[in-house]
């Protein structure tokens, strides 16, 4: 466990790590991604983290700019490249938090290679992956977690490919942290990112979000309560994978929880042993 596990006994306002300035956000009503952005800052709160030691990464799309609303050390980078980024600026600053925040198209279309990568290294950050199964700013088109049928601008007939599974992919790629909750479940989406900050090593907590405004339009998914409602449908607790509730709803079922919560040396240090010992044989 890293050394962050100190609640704050203060009151969580989120006023206090918000840039004001900046308000009212560009987020569409009903966008998922506010409630993912109020969890993730609880669970800072909850750490007792210091908005100078907290650096957030983020990239191109509806998610990359949440990050911008954050009063802290934010950095916005190209599209797919957020961990590329975080992982220089890791090594470089091991003292800091860094938090990835990075959507569906972001970490595994363009930036699938680097999410591969940052699970295969173990270095110590968290990745919030938002998945809204669509590139909502950029035109509404495809993404690799679109469901089945789904009509998007470039699946004008229905999506007709297979859905990656982000956290069975993390898990694959070597992450040893890996979990998923939907915005409907605020208080256990809060806890789940407490846990991944906390984990020593690279931590990927994957957020089913919704685009009520791209996505569900183009869908006929009802308003964004409505959106939220088939979450609930969808859910399978990790706890009972058998309990499938009723299909009246897609995408289909999908499980929540920890799945991956495992040790295994830390690429930060295992880098600075390197560097030590090249020191020394270069004396």
């Amino acid at each position: 466990m890293n050394e962050i596990t100190v609640t704050s006994a203060d009151a969580f306002d989120i006023r206090d790590w918000l840039r004001l300035d900046l308000m009212p956000h560009f987020m569409c009503p009903g966008c998922g991604h506010g409630i993912a952005l109020r969890a993730l800052l609880w669970a800072c709160h909850e750490l007792g983290i210091k908005k100078d030691k907290l650096a957030i990464v983020s990239g191109i799309g509806c998610s990359g700019r949440t990050g911008a609303y954050i009063d802290a050390n934010t950095f916005h980078t190209t599209h797919g490249r957020p961990l590329a980024f975080a992982t220089g600026l890791k090594l470089a600053r091991p003292d800091l938090t860094v938090i990835v925040i990075s959507g569906d198209g972001d970490s595994l279309a363009i930036g699938g290679n680097h999410m591969i990568h940052a699970c295969r290294r173990n270095l110590d950050m968290t990745l919030m992956l938002l998945n809204n199964e669509v590139y909502g700013m950029t035109g509404g088109q495809v993404s690799p977690t679109t469901s089945a049928e789904r009509f998007t601008t470039t699946t004008p007939a229905g999506n007709v490919e297979p859905v990656f599974d982000a956290c069975k992919l993390a898990e694959g790629a070597g992450a040893t942290f890996a979990g998923r909750e939907a915005t409907l479940q605020t208080p256990a989406l809060k806890d789940l990112l407490k846990a991944a900050i906390s984990h020593k090593g690279f931590s990927v907590a994957e957020v089913i979000s919704d685009c009520t405004e791209i996505f569900g339009r183009k869908n006929a998914m009802g308003n964004s309560a409505e959106m939220v409602l088939r979450q609930k449908h969808a859910m399978i607790p990790e706890r009972s994978p058998d309990d499938r509730v009723p299909e009246p709803f897609k995408p289909n079922p999908f499980p929540t929880g920890v799945f991956v919560d495992q040790q295994r040396p830390e690429y930060g240090e295992l880098y600075d042993q390197v560097r030590k010992r090249a020191r020394e044989r270069s004396k």
